[in-house]
């Protein structure tokens, strides 16, 4: 019997058992040293899951994992962008080739070394705008989004992250938009009740504070002591 092939995610994702993979938007070059292949003569990189949250949580969630995805076109948010490996993946999904497919990504890191490569990554990726700004300083970041999106992503080093995600999902995100908080409990104040006690805390905070909580992703073999938060905005 032959093989099944790699199955359509999104216009630029397909996923091959385990494995996600990415139409690369910079034909020929990696960004991490990450593999490339080509599927029906279109050079894809291979998205690796213990590099990236978000990777991660594709690989966990149930049902539809293209729900996690942002569509081509869209204008996002990336709160604690790091040092581009994920955005480059979000580049390929909404951004493509020279940016022909008119996605955004608002790279927001508080750190000088992050920004210096998201730089580097966005002058040969149309489409990214890096800037040098704490999370939860609207007031810098918040002009880059003249109207609301429908997806974002928190990923930051910073006690109180639900409480930071929640501002930044109210003041950004359109009714039915999707946020993901990838939470690390090494990075929280938390008491002995332990780690447990920590997420299903952040999952009561975020029920509170108006968001739907879909689905919480342990991370933990891919990325250790982390979870990702599905939320939508009602």
């Amino acid at each position: 019997m032959a093989s099944r092939g790699p199955r359509r995610l999104t216009w630029s994702a397909l996923l091959e058992g385990r494995t996600i993979w990415t139409r690369n938007a910079v034909v020929g070059t990696s960004v991490y040293g990450e593999r490339r292949r080509r599927f029906k003569g279109i050079e894809h990189r291979r998205w690796d899951p213990t590099r990236s949250k978000l990777a991660a949580a594709l690989v966990r969630a149930h049902g539809n994992k293209e729900r996690l995805l942002p569509e081509r076109g869209e204008s996002i948010l990336y709160l604690g962008a790091g040092h581009g490996t994920t955005i480059s993946h979000l580049h390929d999904l909404i951004c493509g080739e020279r940016g022909e497919e008119g996605g955004r990504i608002i790279a927001v890191d508080l750190s000088p070394r992050c920004l210096r490569d998201l730089n580097h990554l966005a002058s040969t990726r149309p489409g990214i705008l890096p800037i040098l700004a704490d999370a939860r300083m609207h007031s810098r970041w918040g002009m880059m989004l003249p109207h609301k999106i429908n997806w974002m992503l928190q990923d930051v080093s910073q006690a109180g992250q639900a409480a930071m995600f929640l501002e930044a999902a109210h003041r950004c995100l359109a009714s039915g938009g999707t946020a993901l908080l990838s939470l690390k409990a090494a990075s929280e104040r938390w008491s002995d009740e332990g780690e447990k006690a920590l997420f299903v805390a952040v999952e009561e905070e975020l029920e509170q504070g108006g968001l739907i909580v879909e689905e919480v992703l342990n991370l933990h073999g891919l990325q250790d002591n982390h979870r990702m938060f599905v939320t939508r905005m009602p």
